[in-house]
């Protein structure tokens, strides 16, 4: 009698570790269906990076979608946290090997979002965070249409343009066409129909709070 006590033991346990495990998983799997992918889009200067980094503080398991591109590094950014430095060729065969979840040509360079790290990241529960430009906001909208696409606008042009030209990286001709390209992305981003969302960067922390509250309902619609 006392070795089926003993032999019963074992069972029981294992049944208690198994519902456990179970309940575990479906924890995780809920955590997971909650994770956003969450789209920052602007034109150049209307502050979409400084939006990234006070977001990549304040959401609990973000991470950074770290981009490839073909462009040079400049400033004091760091290769492999800003951006991952690519030749054309490199990023051409990415791209033709399907490597890329979106990808842009913006001013003679070429952007691309890696696929595989925002796959894994959303499956383990973790909202992504990723600043890209509209030509990949529409191929994110139709490849993952749960993420949580924003649109940043400048309060008006004559701010961005002293945003630009504060930076000092530039020439007048290359100021001149970035205020082009912003022009026509805020009038397609508009137009596309891809952004549900358009918050004007007045003041940094109101533009942070807000985009948070909208991550937050989008959530709730899991």
């Amino acid at each position: 009698m006392s070795n089926r006590v003993t032999g019963a033991a074992p069972e029981t346990d294992d049944k208690t570790s198994r519902d456990r495990e179970g309940a575990d998983q479906k924890s995780d799997r809920k955590e997971a269906t909650k994770a956003r992918l969450v789209v920052i889009s602007g034109p150049s200067g209307a502050g979409k990076t400084s939006i990234c980094d006070a977001l990549l503080e304040r959401l609990p398991n973000a991470v950074w979608s770290v981009s490839a591109t073909t462009r040079p590094l400049r400033g004091k950014e760091t290769a492999g946290k800003n951006y991952n430095f690519v030749s054309s060729e490199e990023f051409a065969r990415r791209k033709t090997a399907g490597a890329f979840l979106e990808t842009a040509e913006y001013l003679g360079h070429s952007y691309g979002t890696p696929a595989e790290p925002v796959s894994q990241a959303l499956v383990r529960g973790c909202d992504v965070v990723m600043e890209i430009d509209v030509q990949g906001g529409v191929q994110v909208a139709q490849r993952v249409p749960n993420s949580v696409r924003i649109f940043v606008l400048p309060p008006t042009m004559e701010s961005l343009k002293a945003r630009l030209a504060g930076r000092n990286t530039e020439s007048e001709e290359q100021l001149r066409k970035r205020l082009e390209v912003a022009d026509g992305e805020i009038g397609f981003a508009r137009d596309s129909g891809c952004y549900s969302y358009f918050v004007v960067n007045d003041d940094l922390e109101d533009t942070v709070t807000n985009i948070l509250k909208i991550i937050e309902q989008e959530r709730k619609k899991a």
